[in-house]
């Protein structure tokens, strides 16, 4: 497993692929370095600074409470990161296991299984999210459990749809007779065969859960104040275009890179050399 990643990654140099890496290494580093440490308190209110322009202080300015908007930045990156990345952890995971079921051994089970997820799939995955959040409450984990839910459908077809596609190939008929199980066939000989569509997957999965978790937050459902989101700081900073702008471009800017880094990674994975 770990030789073939080392493969996908020389493999991928393109533009594209480089220039997603270096994005998504610097969201990442932003993310990891906020769990630790952010110039300021991100609850911290100070009137005399309300609305306060970018300056040596604060570098992104202050919001309409006098909070510095860098350090809430870093927090709403490293939590809409981390939302994401387990969003995409458990929709990939239960949807690989679901997928590659269905895929390798067909039949009734797949029909049934399939059904079920096609039933699932046939709902917008934010919609989704927002039904399973209205039974479960708001908050970081429920956030992710329905995500994360939503997301299954996606993968399993696709993770199904290249199951279908080996199992039907010769080198698994010789695994077969020389006695290998079907666990053994399916992750140890088929799933290295698909990984970079699944690397693929989970980048364009991981810019649906960063916008999904946005515009969660941003419609109050999500992340739960005082903790920092994105996407309720974008919604907070409506009121403020015209005084202080700062707070939407800023706050909008840390969205986008998010995005585009996950973006021109799929991209990257998915060209050819």
């Amino acid at each position: 497993m770990i030789k073939t990643v080392k493969k996908l990654f020389e493999k991928y140099k393109g533009f594209n692929f480089c220039a997603g890496l270096i994005i998504t290494a610097v969201i990442f580093l932003i993310a990891v370095t906020g769990i630790f440490y952010t110039p300021y308190p991100s609850t911290a209110m100070n009137a005399a600074l309300k609305n306060a322009a970018p300056g040596a202080a604060h570098i992104f300015g202050c919001d309409n409470y006098g909070r510095d908007i860098f350090s809430r930045v870093m927090e709403g990156i490293k939590n809409t990161f981390f939302i994401s990345f387990f969003t995409v952890l458990l929709g990939s995971v239960a949807g690989m296991i679901l997928g590659a079921v269905c895929g390798y051994y067909g039949g009734k089970l797949d029909n049934i299984l399939m059904r079920l997820n096609d039933a699932l799939f046939a709902f917008p995955s934010i919609l989704l999210a927002m039904v399973i959040i209205a039974l479960v409450g708001p908050g970081a984990f429920n956030v992710v459990l329905a995500l994360g839910i939503a997301f299954i459908p996606s993968f399993a077809r696709i993770v199904r749809a290249e199951f279908k596609k080996q199992a039907s190939l010769d080198y698994i008929a010789g695994a077969k007779l020389m006695g290998a199980g079907d666990i053994r066939i399916m992750f140890v000989h088929i799933l290295p065969n698909i990984l970079p569509v699944l690397i693929s997957s989970v980048m364009i999965g991981f810019n649906n859960a960063v916008l999904a978790e946005a515009g969660l937050s941003f419609l109050g459902i999500g992340v739960q104040p005082p903790e920092a989101s994105l996407g309720r700081m974008l919604s907070e900073a409506q009121a403020f275009l015209f005084t202080a702008p700062w707070y939407a471009v800023f706050t909008g800017l840390s969205i986008a890179l998010m995005v585009l880094g996950f973006a021109l990674l799929s991209e990257g994975i998915s060209e050819k050399k």
